[in-house]
């Protein structure tokens, strides 16, 4: 058929096939270019994706955050967008006290226990007329600030109420080392009617109930006062910069050679508001030298376990990690 046909058709027949064979190379090499476009794009955003996702990446800007965060309120004391988190506005709060060198603050220092058996000799002698300290028992000071008999004789200086006995009724003993410390005040009202209505608070754990520990009780101990121009104070009421609402009505109870120390410490107003602080500081956490000492000897510990245990498991992995398998594929014995 194609014989019969004329030459002018066959030609034009020739130039359609190319054209038409033309047109489809064209699209195939478009569609290549547009395969190869695409699948370098998936890879870069694959990488991007895989980056951003990373526990590297991720843990880095956590530090990040966190560290600014830190660093800002470091610098500036709060962070503008909380706000007044505090209950109290800085005004209410009182003067911030200054951090002091305490012999303890160390992570490897225990408290300064000629320091606390002074701090209990001005708790018994000053501050124990208002004050309670009801979770301390004579037998906290054995072994901390007196000995045995000194603890027994402290406690049996006090009258206990016992009973009852054989007839029951209730009778006074000498109290004894596993009783607790007596409150100056039978009840809360006895101890706000000799106080002109205010309740002097139980010092057990005074130093962890107030913002700035030991250095708060330490400078409102001693930053008693005239009251500047402008500033009224109510009849009975005490200015105080650091104590919140700067009006306090303890009155002030330090003063040089109030007591006399056994040891001949000088009796000075700081040193007796630092050995009475110290006293506090302890009484609030008694087991404070001990939970020292006992995280030292579990980092210890534990630095040592972990160091055998890594060496163990580089030691027993040590051949599989560093093995070779090799694989030697069977000769094809077919032909020959």
């Amino acid at each position: 058929m194609l014989s019969r046909l004329p030459a002018s058709s066959l030609q034009s027949l020739r130039l359609s096939a190319n054209a038409h064979s033309s047109s489809l190379l064209t699209t195939t090499v478009r569609n290549v270019s547009r395969v190869r476009y695409v699948s370098s794009n998936s890879g870069a955003s694959s990488g991007a994706k895989s980056f951003l996702d990373s526990r590297v990446t991720l843990a880095s800007a956590t530090l990040f955050a966190v560290g600014s965060v830190a660093w800002y309120t470091h610098l500036y004391g709060s962070l503008p967008f909380f706000g007044e988190v505090h209950a109290n506005s800085p005004a209410e709060e009182g003067l911030h006290p200054q951090p002091y060198p305490w012999s303890h603050n160390g992570l490897f220092d225990s408290f300064d226990h000629a320091s606390i058996r002074r701090g209990y000799q001005v708790y018994r002698e000053v501050c124990a007329a208002c004050h309670s300290l009801d979770r301390i028992a004579w037998r906290n000071l054995v072994g901390v600030s007196h000995t045995a008999d000194e603890g027994k004789a402290l406690a049996e200086e006090v009258e206990y109420e016992d009973g009852p006995n054989d007839q029951g009724e209730m009778f006074q003993r000498p109290g004894k080392l596993s009783d607790y410390m007596p409150p100056p005040y039978p009840n809360e009202e006895a101890a706000r009617a000799g106080n002109g209505g205010a309740l002097p608070p139980d010092l057990s754990l005074i130093v962890k109930a107030r913002h700035g520990g030991p250095d708060y009780i330490f400078s409102l101990l001693t930053g008693y006062v005239d009251p500047p121009a402008g500033f009224e104070i109510r009849e009975g009421m005490n200015y105080n910069p650091y104590f919140p609402g700067n009006a306090i009505s303890m009155a002030r109870v330090l003063f040089d050679g109030l007591v006399e120390y056994d040891d001949g410490t000088p009796a000075t107003t700081s040193q007796m508001a630092k050995d009475v602080t110290t006293f506090l500081n302890w009484a609030s956490e008694p087991e404070h030298d001990e939970r020292k000492k006992a995280g030292l000897k579990a980092v210890i510990l534990f630095s040592a376990l972990t160091a055998i245990s890594l060496y163990i498991k580089r030691f027993k992995w040590s051949v599989i990690k560093s093995r070779k398998i090799i694989y030697n594929p069977p000769a094809d014995k077919t032909h020959h």
